[in-house]
């Protein structure tokens, strides 16, 4: 009976990791030009690197930024291309992000904190 408990609590613990990652809801921001949401993702500080102007911030200063860059590249397709595989320390994920036919590639990096996977770096470059 034990054995069936801890199998259980194995399927259930895998298949909520999965869930932690906020894929969807950064792809949605990305289209919508919602930095708020992006940046909510994320841990108390930010390290972001836009087309190499690089700094850390805190959320309200990184919502700043990422607003910033909306305005200057107004987009409406983003989609994520390669996740990598999580690890008990993180992972990241690149995406393609598209204004007015041109092309960024986006890399962010998550932290695994309590559980929880936060964004820890974003970097968008030319694509």
């Amino acid at each position: 009976m034990s054995l069936f408990y801890t199998l259980l609590t194995s399927m259930l613990l895998s298949l909520g990791l999965d869930g932690e990652i906020p894929y969807n809801s950064i792809e949605k921001a990305f289209e919508s030009n919602n930095p708020k949401e992006i940046v909510g993702n994320g841990k108390t500080k930010i390290m972001i690197n836009i087309l190499g102007k690089e700094g850390i911030y805190s959320q309200s200063q990184a919502s700043l930024v990422l607003k910033d860059f909306f305005n200057r590249k107004p987009g409406s397709q983003f989609n994520f291309v390669f996740k990598g595989k999580e690890s008990k320390d993180g992972t990241f994920a690149i995406g393609n992000y598209l204004s007015r036919g041109e092309k960024f590639r986006v890399t962010i990096h998550f932290k695994n904190t309590n559980n929880q996977y936060k964004i820890e770096s974003l970097t968008i470059e030319k694509g």
